[in-house]
């Protein structure tokens, strides 16, 4: 009975890695376009619905840790999407905000989760579902 539970769980962790990466793998052939890799797109995505930010509220919104998420912004920056700048009420904090370059790619961008969903076949009420119960599980109520 152990062995069963067991493989039943990894199938599962298979299962969602790799969709994760097929996930990753899809939104390519609209990214590449527009000089977005998939962790840049869920960054200008973030900034869309409320920039600035600051580089620790972006990380905790992403569930990115500083490390990942500051050579993220660095690279937008150097493409032109974002400005990086001192925060005037608390130094120590450094603000991140779209650049017009970087708003003008908002309707392409809002555009690609419609065009994965269609790609993976989905109705809105079995996305909604999808989402929910993978948000579930990456954040269970009893953590």
């Amino acid at each position: 009975m152990t062995s069963e539970r067991h493989n039943v769980g990894t199938q599962l962790s298979f299962a969602l890695y790799g969709a994760a990466n097929r996930m990753a793998r899809m939104h390519k052939p609209f990214l590449e376009p527009l000089g977005l890799t998939f962790p840049q797109y869920l960054v200008i995505l973030e900034l869309l619905d409320g920039a600035p930010l600051t580089v620790g509220a972006l990380g905790t919104r992403l569930g990115m840790d500083t490390g990942t998420i500051t050579p993220l912004v660095k690279r937008l920056e150097s493409a032109g999407f974002v400005t990086r700048t001192r925060d005037p009420a608390d130094e120590r904090r450094v603000l991140v905000d779209l650049t017009s370059h970087g708003r003008a790619l908002e309707a392409e961008v809002r555009g690609i989760p419609g065009r994965i969903k269609t790609a993976c076949q989905l109705t809105d009420q079995s996305a909604d579902d999808l989402r929910r119960t993978l948000e579930g599980l990456a954040h269970p109520a009893s953590e």
